[in-house]
């Protein structure tokens, strides 16, 4: 069954507009700004978790000890 030009034209439209939707949300998806502020959101929310705050804490402390303890023998 063979298709007219104007058939043809419109698909072809259709798939340039929707190739041109994939390549902005991909431009978006992909700014480096966006990308940094995604990334400091996630440590900020991971900090803010007491679990995980206060093994920081204790881990810095104890390096601090070691490191402490070796310049002072």
């Amino acid at each position: 069954m063979a298709r007219d030009a104007e058939t043809i034209q419109a698909e072809i439209e259709r798939a340039r507009e929707a190739l041109a939707v994939t390549v902005d949300e991909l431009t978006t998806r992909a700014n480096p700004k966006r990308v940094v502020e995604q990334g400091r959101s996630t440590a900020r929310s991971l900090l803010a978790d007491p679990k995980v705050k206060y093994s920081l804490v204790a881990v810095g402390s104890l390096f601090a000890l070691v490191v402490l303890r070796r310049l002072f023998r």
